[in-house]
Order: structure tokens, then sequence, then C-alpha cells
């Protein structure tokens, strides 16, 4: 089943279930969905929409930052909830070893020698552990390998 598939039925799941907050959550991921395939003239693939589903991540916790931050705890756990949501269609994370072990085999595969080859290993890292590792975490893993 693909990706897009399993949030459609997820959708109408909670719908039967009349669970109003999943409903919501979903029906937003769905909405992301819907407006870029309009908007490219595309039908999105599933690595397509793990990019969507990353980047509203993204959003969330950044929201969820602020808004504890401002003080509002009440709009925080709403966020941490379509977080909760949005990460059951992501794959398994990779370990902190996984990751640490696929930088080593980049910089060697790229022939990385210091910082000014870093875009040439993120490059080869980035289809490998887009959505299964946190990039921002990567980079700095990359950073931290070519800077000794």
């Amino acid at each position: 089943m693909s990706l897009k598939a399993k949030i459609t039925e997820d959708m109408k799941a909670a719908m039967r279930a009349k669970d109003a907050p999943r409903l919501s959550a979903i029906r937003l991921l769905l909405a992301a969905m819907k407006q870029r395939e309009v908007d490219e003239r595309i039908e999105l693939a599933d690595g397509d929409i793990l990019a969507i589903i990353e980047k509203m991540l993204k959003q969330r916790r950044d929201s969820v930052t602020q808004y504890e931050a401002g003080g509002r705890q009440d709009l925080a756990d709403v966020e941490k909830f379509e977080i909760g949501v949005l990460s059951e269609y992501m794959p398994q994370q990779l370990s902190e070893a996984e990751v640490a072990a696929e930088v080593a085999a980049a910089v060697a595969a790229a022939g990385a020698k210091g910082m000014q080859d870093m875009g040439k290993v993120m490059a080869v890292l980035k289809p490998k552990l887009a959505g299964r590792a946190d990039m921002a975490r990567v980079s700095s893993l990359v950073k931290a390998r070519l800077g000794s």
C-alpha cells in the first residue's frame, strides 16, 4: 500500500472513530499533499510525501518551542499531538551509531578532505538518510568529522 493510500485510510478510520484531533492532524497532512500536487501538477511519490511530513514535523517542533517559551502549554500540547500523528508515517529512525557509520562511509566515498567538501558529503547522505535521521544532526556530525 502506498503511503498516500495509508494516510487516506487512516483518515477514514479516524472519521469512523470520531477521533477529531487525529482527524484534524491527518487532514492537515492531506491538504499539504494536495496543495503540492496542484501547485506542481504532479502525482506525489512516497519520497515526496516523506519530505512534506519532515517539513511539517520541523514546523511543529519549532512551534512547540515558541509556545512553551510563551507560556502557552495548551497550544504546545496540540502541536505535540500532531507531531505524534505525523511521526507514525515516517520510517524507523536510525540510531546514533548507524548515522555515524553512514557519515563515515559517505566521507570516504566522496573522498572528502576538509570543510570545503561538506556539500559533496551531504549530497551523498541526503538521499540515503532522508526521513530516517535528523539532517541537522547529520550535518553537525559531518562538520565534526571534516573539521578534525
